[in-house]
């Protein structure tokens, strides 16, 4: 009996464990932090004036309730995890974004590569994390910003029209890939950490998109696909494709 309350005691301890390195891996974005505190003391200031000014307590409790829960909604959308990459990376394509593959084919790309190229692109609810990662390790070639519109991101023209940044890669054996960011129907504001002519790697942060958009990742044909339409992607974690 003593044996068997001892193991459960020593597995609960090494749950409770994996718990808190679970935690101790989730922060949140710098992105977020100005917009997070100030939503935080504007409810927290109008919930005050609620429960002071006014001796029925449903208005506060409803005001609580329904914008403590949207507040709740942003901190998820401003998650920042850390995450590693397991494994090799030479000629392996990682998912720059959490999300949904919405597109996997073969395109004509007249900007800069002036042939086919292999496109896969990643869909972002507002309810994924939305930092973004380096797809592969390299070198950035150029960062390049294009004011646009802001249809829905899942449509296949948001590639072309909406605003958007374009980061073209070069991998250690001279293989050219371009990451987008894509602004959609929701987000306003795109902001790109990679620099013209820095070494970028597989683990780090590209940028960040907020609210609702997507990702596009133009490969060269031949590209092995590791993914198929529908799947979800987890941002730095999600093989997508390996270079030919």
């Amino acid at each position: 009996m003593y044996l068997c309350t001892l193991k459960t005691k020593v597995v609960e301890e090494i749950i409770m464990g994996e718990k808190i390195k679970k935690l101790k891996k989730i922060r949140i974005h710098r992105e977020g932090t100005n917009t997070l505190l100030g939503t935080f003391l504007l409810v927290a200031g109008v919930g005050a004036a609620l429960w002071f000014c006014f001796d029925n307590k449903i208005p506060f409790w409803s005001f609580v309730v329904l914008f403590g829960a949207i507040w709740l909604v942003v901190l998820n959308f401003y998650r920042c995890p850390i995450r590693y990459f397991n494994g090799e990376t030479e000629k392996v394509v990682v998912a720059p974004a959490d999300g949904r593959i919405v597109v996997v084919e073969e395109v004509e790309e007249h900007e800069y590569f002036h042939d086919r190229r292999l496109m896969i692109s990643i869909f972002m609810s507002p309810f994924n994390v939305h930092a973004n990662w380096f797809p592969v390790d390299g070198k950035v070639l150029f960062v390049k910003h294009q004011n646009g519109n802001y249809h829905k991101a899942w449509l296949p023209k948001a590639s072309e029209e909406n605003e958007r940044s374009d980061i073209m890669i070069q991998t250690p054996d001279g293989q050219q890939v371009l990451c987008r960011q894509i602004a959609g129907a929701m987000a306003r504001r795109i902001v790109t950490y990679a620099k013209d002519n820095e070494d970028c790697y597989i683990d780090e942060h590209l940028g960040f998109i907020k609210l609702g958009s997507r990702v596009d990742v133009y490969l060269p044909v031949g590209s092995e696909v590791c993914v198929k339409m529908g799947q979800a992607t987890t941002g730095d974690q999600t093989m997508i494709a390996r270079l030919k």
